[in-house]
Order: structure tokens, then sequence, then C-alpha cells
């Protein structure tokens, strides 16, 4: 399970023949160096399939926050230079693998983010609470 933030707009294509449906990410997902205090990120490249991957090119852009659930997949192929290249991913699984943790495209457009309460669709009677009159 892994939880970042996409570094780029996610990629969609189809596969030859079935047209499946194909996205390929990377996130950068936090990294803390307790020793040194230092703060860094690494960056994940990320392939989802299906539903999924239309879904994910459809709502999230570069920024948005996702949550991962997948396994590690290595792979390699012959480059044009003649040398064999190995790629190491995670591959999301299909079913509740990529979950959305921010806004995407379809929210930013929809909501005014000066009154979230009001684009929240609540009936006009209904007063926001204060977090710090909450008893608890």
């Amino acid at each position: 399970m892994l939880i970042g933030r996409l570094t780029k707009d996610p990629e969609l294509r189809y596969t030859p023949g079935n047209g499946t449906a194909v996205t390929r990410a990377t996130i950068a997902v936090d990294n803390y160096n307790s020793k040194t205090g230092e703060k860094g990120a690494d960056f994940i490249p990320v392939v989802i399939w299906g539903k999924q991957a239309e879904n994910t090119a459809q709502y999230m852009t570069k920024g948005s926050q996702v949550a991962i659930s997948g396994r590690i997949t290595t792979r390699s192929y012959d480059a044009k230079d003649g040398t064999k290249r190995y790629v190491t991913e995670v591959t999301a699984d299909m079913i509740n693998g990529v979950q959305f943790l921010s806004k995407g495209k379809v929210n930013e457009m929809n909501q005014d983010p000066g009154n979230t309460f009001d684009s929240m669709g609540f009936d006009d009677g209904m007063t926001p609470v204060d977090d710090g009159d909450m008893p608890f």
C-alpha cells in the first residue's frame, strides 16, 4: 500500500488487439530519514488496468493524492541500442487498487474553493460546527 501524489497527469492508453485500458503514472511518496532529519520523496512508477485506469485518467491530475494497493512487478525489454533494460513498477490491484484521496478534475470544476460547506449540498438550516466547540 502506497500513498503519494501524482507527479504529472496520468497517461491513458489502450492495448492493441482487445483494447484494454491501461494508465501509467508516477507517484511521489514521502520519505523521512529520522537519523538525519532530512525529508525526501521516492518516485514510484504505477500501472493501473481496466476501469480503474480510465477513472484515474479522467478524474485525477498532477498533484492529486492517491492510495495505491498492489504488487511489485519486474519486466525487461531490449532497448533500441541493443541493451537489456529492466523496469520495476507497482501494478495496482484490479479491485480497489486505486483510491482517490484528494480532489480531482470534476471536483475542482464544480466546487467553489472559497466556501466548501455550501458546495456540499447541505440544507440552508444547517450550520457548520467549529471544532473548538466539540466536547471531545
